[in-house]
């Protein structure tokens, strides 16, 4: 420790001052011992790391992905979604869903995972859980996404001619079951008018396969009072190319129904990289 100043005697003595009583010295301020010691110098990879955090946060204390996340909100206000590639839209999308986490690492691990955003959208929630940062919640809420567009899809159809808003139906068909992993059987059934009355899925199946019983989709088709129908399948390996078995299950259905007065004005094979219509084939 530091030592006392010296008395002016030399002796280290106190003074005394008039009245005999001892002079009490002002103490020099104490040293940090450390100093009198080198310092061991910190490993340069701890110095650089140091040096990067720095420069990521800015000194307000604010993540350095929030001034990214305006500068791509403005982009989007200014140029639309054209200005932005796909996983800048998810990006996006992702910043409500997840605010305290830079998310542009997530988006493109869901479209490296699923493809497109279409895949991302279409995936079920346990495989979306398995991308790291996407929990349940966020899972869910993009598949609520999902939904909003069917919906939004479907609306264009309802009450209107199927038959002349057939771009929309296939719009429609493709996002509610291109991305489905296993097969399912959908029937939209359609009033005298060719207007929309239902939109039923009558039976899941598996990767390749899906159970269809004809005397019920006639039977369903009697209670809604339809005068016609458009079945609907999907292919989950993306080629929509029908099998045998798609066409025996065609004619089937056809000639239960024609007697009935219901007519089968087409089905329709969807596939991830497109779809197949059996009329435009002349299957029907």
């Amino acid at each position: 420790m530091a030592k006392r100043p010296a008395s002016p005697n030399g002796h280290g003595d106190m003074p005394l001052d008039r009245g005999g009583k001892t002079e009490a010295l002002e103490e020099a301020p104490l040293l940090d011992e450390r100093l009198f010691f080198p310092q061991p110098a910190k490993p340069a990879a701890q110095t650089a790391k140091s040096a990067s955090v720095a420069q990521s946060t800015p000194t307000n204390g604010e993540a350095h992905y929030h001034g990214h996340r305006e500068r791509l909100r403005n982009r989007y206000r200014d140029g639309g979604d054209a200005a932005l590639a796909d996983y800048e839209i998810l990006e996006l999308l992702l910043f409500r869903l997840i605010p305290r986490r830079d998310t542009k690492p997530i988006a493109k691990a869901l479209l490296a995972r699923f493809g497109t955003l279409g895949g991302v959208f279409g995936a079920p929630v346990g495989l979306l859980t398995e991308i790291s940062g996407v929990g349940d919640a966020v899972a869910l809420d993009l598949k609520l996404v999902a939904s909003v567009a069917q919906r939004m899809l479907k609306s264009e159809l309802t009450g209107k001619p199927v038959l002349s808003s057939w771009k929309a139906l296939i719009d429609y068909c493709h996002a509610a079951m291109a991305h489905e992993a296993r097969e399912q059987f959908r029937l939209l059934f359609l009033d005298k008018r060719n207007a929309l009355i239902a939109d039923e899925v009558q039976g899941f199946g598996t990767i390749d396969h899906t159970p269809v019983y004809p005397r019920e989709v006639v039977k369903r088709a009697l209670e809604l009072s339809a005068s016609a129908v458009i079945l609907v399948h999907n292919h989950p390996s993306g080629d929509p190319t029908p099998s045998r078995a798609d066409i025996d299950m065609t004619k089937t259905i056809i000639d239960t129904a024609k007697p009935l007065g219901i007519t089968v004005h087409d089905h329709v094979i969807i596939g991830k990289n497109g779809h197949v219509s059996f009329r435009a084939l002349r299957l029907i």
